[in-house]
């Protein structure tokens, strides 16, 4: 008992003794810059934990991407009758649902549609027309999933799916995750206006994340992070400002001038809550664990 307590505390004392290097990667997935931020103990850690990040990056948008003609996701809004899908694809979109239901709408999967006429008009500088007739495609309710079967059902035809507001999110989780199985807890995925981190770096307490509009800093440990708003994608008709998030109830870009962030245990939530409280501000409920904070531009 002894010996063993002595080989513990000396495993203990040599891994407080190596010294962690700051390490950064970037690359492009999902249509935006990631960046991951870890420490390692060498390069050769770093790289083979960066390469397992980005490629589960690559793994997702091949999933969940609707620009890619023959991702998972556009093959579902093909076929007919129950699906049986990947667990990643059933996960993010049990998780949209859940989130449909307890947001009233306001965050909306199926909104695909609709997010793909105001893509061509921020791409044309045409403004969308015929919205009230391509709102009859969205509904989250326009969904069956059997969590038994992991079967997913497409109950209306023409519906089409945009994890646009919890794809990246969940990205950065997963990202988080797969370094963490390469020896790397110490580290930060950040995505467009998502992020997910681990364990603090060396001689901190937390991560320290500046967003902007913010005076001050926000403290992040084990936690997700996501930023939602108008101040990069949004296009301009008759003097009206329309931000690349769509409301799902009415079909238009939103027009508040809210950025939203939201904290919490994982992405996967705080991607989508953003998302909801920057359609509604009010239509995302007290949740245990989740920190909101909106800015009124």
């Amino acid at each position: 008992m002894g010996n063993n307590a002595s080989v513990t505390s000396a495993i203990f004392l040599a891994l407080a003794t190596v010294r962690l290097m700051r390490f950064e990667f970037t690359q492009m997935h999902m249509g935006v810059e990631v960046r991951l931020t870890l420490f390692a103990p060498d390069r050769a850690t770093a790289e083979r934990a960066g390469k397992a990040g980005f490629r589960r990056f690559s793994e997702l948008d091949s999933i969940l991407s609707d620009y890619q003609e023959r991702s998972e996701t556009n093959r579902l809004t093909e076929a007919r009758g129950p699906v049986r899908v990947s667990p990643d694809l059933f996960r993010v979109l049990s998780q949209a649902q859940r989130i449909s239901a307890l947001t009233d709408g306001t965050f909306d999967a199926t909104a695909g549609p609709l997010v793909r006429k105001w893509r061509e008009a921020r791409r044309t500088g045409i403004k969308p027309t015929d919205l009230e007739a391509t709102r009859a495609f969205v509904g989250w309710r326009n969904l069956r999933l059997d969590p038994a079967q992991q079967t997913v059902e497409i109950l209306k035809s023409g519906v089409k799916l945009d994890f646009g507001g919890i794809a990246k999110g969940d990205a950065c989780d997963e990202a988080l995750l797969a370094m963490r199985k390469e020896g790397v807890t110490i580290a930060m995925v950040e995505a467009g206006g998502d992020l997910s981190v681990g364990e603090a770096p060396p001689g901190e307490q937390r991560w320290t994340i500046a967003v902007r509009g913010h005076s001050t800093k926000f403290l992040l440990r084990y936690q997700a992070m996501s930023t939602s708003g108008d101040s990069v994608q949004f296009v301009e008709f008759d003097g009206v400002r329309y931000s690349h998030v769509v409301d799902p109830r009415t079909g238009w870009g939103v027009t508040q001038r809210i950025q939203a962030t939201v904290i919490g245990p994982s992405g996967l939530l705080t991607d989508p809550l953003a998302t909801a409280l920057c359609v509604d501000p009010t239509s995302v409920p007290k949740i245990d664990g989740v920190t909101i904070s909106l800015l009124h531009e």
